[in-house]
């Protein structure tokens, strides 16, 4: 099958060192606003893959997102969202990077090109068929992630994946992916723009949707959140007020007793 990187074709402008500010960053702002549009064709893949993902957890399964670089670094932003917003473990949503936790800041050189490090690093959570492993790649090449999802399908564990390349040897490895076709970059080859963006998109989507299904949610709000500062106290007590139509000092009784949003309009309704 013919494979063609379109995240690494030429980009549709050129002498960017001419342009004036003004220019640029037009020039990239249209680029950008083509994502969604992208994104929206994957629809149907995206919900095939949530699909496994929540039957996956609703049996006490979890959820990996493995990657390389810029691709690594967003599963891991989305999966340390999960514990604060959604109130759920720490161990439920995990993400991991190739060369370790020093590469969320730094680039480790080489990490990605390994073929037995992604396989061994899901091991040391001792990974098993009750758990789903998304690999996340704009090229679709990584053989970090590549070889990481092989090993996973010859263990009966469920594989997805994240690309921005159609028909990419991760695509094919995967069992369930998603291809979000941005086209060439503004920088050519700076995968970090729009295919970084699409794969953004596409975890806030995953995520989301997996915790309104497993009950995380109440009607648009988060229920369950940690409340970790005065932001999101203050956001409690409000949801509370509003879901109980009683004063904010009630409320916060409430939440100071029941350290909860959900427990404490459950209480509140009692």
């Amino acid at each position: 099958m013919n494979f063609i990187k379109t995240t690494e074709q030429d980009s549709n402008y050129n002498n960017l060192e001419n342009m004036s500010i003004s220019e640029v960053i037009n020039a990239i702002n249209k680029e950008d606003q083509s994502v969604p549009f992208a994104v929206e064709k994957a629809l149907p893949q995206i919900e095939n893959l949530i699909s496994q993902v929540v039957n996956k957890l609703k049996s006490g399964g979890r959820l990996f997102y493995m990657g390389a670089g810029t691709s690594g670094r967003l599963g891991i932003l989305d999966a340390s969202e999960c514990p604060p917003t959604f109130g759920v473990p720490h161990n439920l949503v995990i993400g991991i990077i190739a060369g370790g936790d020093n590469a969320i800041r730094k680039a480790v050189e080489n990490a990605e090109d390994s073929t037995t490090q992604g396989w061994k690093d899901l091991e040391d959570y001792k990974v098993s068929e009750k758990d789903i492993v998304i690999g996340i790649a704009a090229s679709g090449t990584t053989p970090y992630v590549i070889s990481a999802l092989e090993k996973c399908n010859e263990q009966n564990i469920i594989t997805g994946c994240i690309t921005c390349n159609k028909n990419s040897p991760l695509s094919l490895t995967a069992q369930f992916p998603i291809e979000v076709i941005v086209g060439p970059e503004f920088l050519t080859g700076s995968s970090r723009m729009k295919a970084g963006t699409a794969q953004k998109l596409v975890l806030n989507i995953i995520t989301t949707t997996v915790m309104i299904q497993l009950g995380k949610v109440k009607g648009n709000k988060m229920v369950d959140m940690q409340l970790s500062n005065d932001k999101l106290v203050n956001r409690a007590v409000n949801m509370i007020v509003n879901e109980l139509n009683i004063s904010k000092s009630e409320a916060a009784v409430l939440l100071e007793k029941h350290k909860n949003v959900r427990d404490s309009i459950t209480h509140g309704r009692r």
